[in-house]
Parts: C-alpha cells; structure tokens; sequence
C-alpha cells in the first residue's frame, strides 16, 4: 500500500467536497493531503482546493457545471496534483443504507441498484450521494469504490427505540426511526479514548450544526437518537423544522398546500430561519439583538434540553456530554445556555475553558464531564475504505 491514496467524497445537491488522504502501509493511520469543495454546482460554481494546512492552493469561477462536469474537473486537478501518489480505492458518504446496510460495503453493480431503491427514502440526498459513484464507474471501472452509510451506526438501536405506531404492514415497507449524522457519531466513539481516557458507559453527543440531531450512545453503541424516518426529525435546524405535529402538515394539504411548496417549507423555509425570519446561520442570530433572533435561539436551546432529559432518561443516567459540528464546536453562549439548562443533571460548567472552546469545558466537581470534540466524518470514510482494501488483499 506505500505511496497509495484514497479518495473521500461526499456529494450533496449543489456541492461536491472531496478529501485525498495518503496510505502509509505499515499501519492504519491517514494522512490528509487535499480538501476539494465544489460549490454552487448548478449554479454559480466555484472550486477550491487547500492542502492538510489550510493554503489555499486553488479557487476558480466555473460556468455552471452539473454535477458530472463538476466532478470531472475535481478529479482532473487531482491527476495533475497527486504528488506521485496511486489513486486505489474512493469511499463515499451515502446517506441512507435502509434495512439492508449495517456496514460500509465494497460497490458492486448489485449493491448499487439496491441504493437506488433507497432513493425514497432519502430523495434530496441519495441521488447526488449516487451520482459521482456512477461516474466513477465510466471513467475508472476498475477503481474499488467503498459506501459508508450515515444510518448504519444507529442499527445497533433495540427494535423498540426503531419503531413508529403504525400498522406492521408499514413497518415491513421499511418505514422506522433509521437516525442519521452516524458517521459524525462514531468518529466521536471512535474519539472519546483519546480525550476522556476510556469510553465512558453512558454519553450524550450533540451533533449541532445547520443539521442538528442528538445521540445516546451506551459504551460507544447508538442506543437512541433524535431523528427518525427522514433528516426532517429531532432538533429544530438551520432551514428544518424538527419535530412536528403530523397533524400540522394534514391540515396545511387539506388547505390546499401542494407537496413540492410542503416539502420546500419543511426543508427549506423552516428552522432557524423560520422562526426569526432572518437567517439559517447561528453566528449571525448571536450577534442580532432582535426579538425574533433571540426567540429562535431560546427555541433551539429548549428543544435540546427536552431532548436531551428524554435521551438521558433512555440511558437511565449520563456520564458525559459531547458537543460537536459547527454550532456544537464554535458557539460558546449555546454551548453554556444548554449546560446552564441541564444543572439538575449535575452539570457544571467551566466558564473560561468553555470560551476556549474546550476540550473538556466543566469544573472537575461536575457529576457530568462536558467535551467539545471536532468531529471527522471524511476521516472515518477513509478509515473504513482503508480496512475493506486491506480485506481486499488479503483475499
């Protein structure tokens, strides 16, 4: 495997992000040498590239590329930069794995026509998850091309915690609690030795981002988690809604409300920017004194707290909480609203170690140890790209 390289991709609807990372042979460690993004695909796109260090080494205007041309371009800039290195194998973030993936999986044309059958499941996501897969498939055949689900580490859930009350009919069709953001989540079980020195047997962790969720994990497995059927469930987000009365989307279709305008409220227009009819992004509700921005704020953090008790209570305790993602890592007055709302766990925050951003952000007298740990979705793809190459060989 010396001077090998693997290939991280995760393609949403008007982006492409990308990360190369080299193989040493003798041992499972990765090393990060590009990051590409591709934005504004459709529309006016743009490419960056930055090497391990964060140097811009690249940024172009492109023409509005579809998603094809995008990453042909991506991959093109990879050839002519690939520091002697030999591209062996792509892992790619896919969304949704259904019933059927518990485990990342070596693509074959089978696996890939099962993926596609998941497209209702997640239709705003999978496609564009698939679409560079097939790609690859024309300009490198041969090329080993790795899926890592994002509700694969939630299978370890108890039927219960994956049930909804519905007919059994509708279970069998596939319709249950999947839970997402799991590869964030078991970066951070993956991670929790190295910060907290063990992994600790009942931890809350708080993916908080401009998608949000929670997780309960029990000595590192997912045991509970705050989104569901779809990404649309939990926490309220940026542009989501969060948890909803069924009863409200019923009444907005029998007044008339067409499913592509629903589909665009709930996804889009909701969230964040719904409530304070200002924007999606936290740091700017921080800094707008208004009372919209600060009732979408104080909704955010209820929110958190409500569910953070149910998770706490599915765990029948809490040993320690982890923040993570963008607002989770880089919102220090959030991060201390919520620990501030959680004292009946024993909860006790340190004031200035949170304002530095962690890592451990409570007093040593806490009952409970709270982290901000950055999470590393593209890091553990390439880590389970890496292990089914090595299986691979050694079959």
């Amino acid at each position: 495997m010396k001077n090998s390289a693997i290939l991280v991709v995760n393609a949403g609807s008007s982006s492409i992000k990308c990360s190369l990372f080299a193989c040493p042979e003798n041992n499972l460690s990765l090393q990060k040498i590009y990051y590409l993004d591709m934005t504004g695909i459709g529309t006016k796109t743009q490419f960056t590239a930055t090497d391990a260090n964060g140097k811009r080494l690249i940024q172009q205007d492109l023409q509005d590329a579809d998603h094809d041309h995008a990453f042909s371009i991506l991959l093109s800039w990879l050839e002519q930069h690939d520091n002697g290195l030999n591209l062996i194998a792509v892992g790619h973030r896919v969304v949704h794995g259904g019933t059927q993936f518990s485990a990342p999986v070596a693509l074959t044309e089978d696996i890939f026509r099962q993926l596609e059958q998941l497209i209702p499941l997640a239709p705003l996501h999978q496609p564009h998850n698939l679409a560079p897969i097939k790609t690859l498939n024309k300009l490198k055949p041969q090329l080993l091309q790795v899926a890592c689900f994002d509700t694969a580490f939630h299978t370890t859930q108890p039927a219960v915690a994956q049930l909804f009350a519905i007919p059994h009919s509708l279970t069998e069709m596939g319709i249950k609690r999947y839970g997402f953001h799991g590869l964030s989540y078991e970066y951070i079980a993956y991670s929790l030795p190295h910060y907290l020195g063990e992994i600790p047997q009942r931890v809350i962790v708080a993916h908080l981002g401009n998608g949000a969720s929670m997780a309960a994990l029990k000595e590192g497995r997912s045991v509970a988690t705050t989104m569901g059927f779809t990404a649309l469930d939990g926490l309220p987000m940026g542009t989501r809604c969060g948890t909803l009365d069924p009863g409200v989307i019923l009444h907005l279709l029998k007044e008339g409300m067409e499913l592509k305008t629903l589909t665009n409220l709930l996804y889009h227009q909701s969230g964040l920017l719904g409530i304070s009819g200002i924007s999606n992004d936290m740091r700017e509700l921080l800094r707008n004194d208004t009372p919209s921005a600060r009732q979408a704020i104080d909704f955010f953090v209820y929110r958190l707290g409500r569910e953070l008790g149910s998770l706490v209570a599915t765990l029948g305790g809490l040993d320690a909480l982890i923040f993570t993602a963008g607002i989770g890592q880089h919102a220090a007055p959030i991060r201390a609203k919520i620990c501030e709302d959680a004292a009946w766990l024993g909860v006790q925050l340190d004031a200035g170690a949170n304002q530095q951003h962690g890592p451990k952000i409570s007093t040593s007298n806490s009952q409970v140890s709270v982290w901000v740990i950055p999470t590393d979705e593209e890091q553990m793809i390439a880590k389970h790209t890496k292990r089914i190459v090595v299986l691979a060989d050694s079959g």
